[in-house]
């Protein structure tokens, strides 16, 4: 028993858990997100001119400018959902700001889709809870 020598833990076994299922998930779903909102800018960025039908009257809405936000978040958001597959601390990083400028962008685009605005925002606040949670395990898979 004295010649064996010590191995600690973390040598002998894999880092891999269930949570880099959560990983390729925030990616999956950031290449979707960024994809379908990039479209969503270059069509905006087309076509400007929008109606919004609401309760008590109809609102003119020139949304170029939100279709350049969306448009470039949208590319950095897919980039970074494509970094993740390395692992890499600066992809996670990247990841985690791009979806949160999503999130605050799409929250400001509440008034003009709502049910579009609600749903990007819930699968921002799924993926920046699944990169800060336990983003590091992406690297050892």
């Amino acid at each position: 028993m004295a010649d064996q020598t010590y191995q600690p833990l973390a040598a002998t076994t894999s880092t891999r858990t269930g949570w880099t299922g959560w990983i390729t998930f925030a990616a999956i779903m950031m290449i979707i997100a960024g994809s379908l909102n990039a479209l969503y800018g270059l069509i905006a960025v087309i076509n400007d001119e929008w109606v919004v039908w609401t309760n008590r009257a109809s609102l003119y809405l020139d949304i170029s400018q939100w279709g350049w936000v969306h448009l470039i978040v949208g590319l950095v958001v897919l980039f970074s959902g494509i970094g993740l597959f390395s692992g890499h601390f600066l992809a996670r990083t990247v990841g985690v700001i791009a979806v949160a400028i999503s999130l605050m962008s799409n929250f400001f685009f509440l008034p003009a889709y709502p049910l579009w605005a609600i749903v990007v925002i819930t699968i921002d606040v799924l993926v920046i809870w699944a990169l800060t949670a336990h983003g590091s395990e992406m690297r050892d898979a």
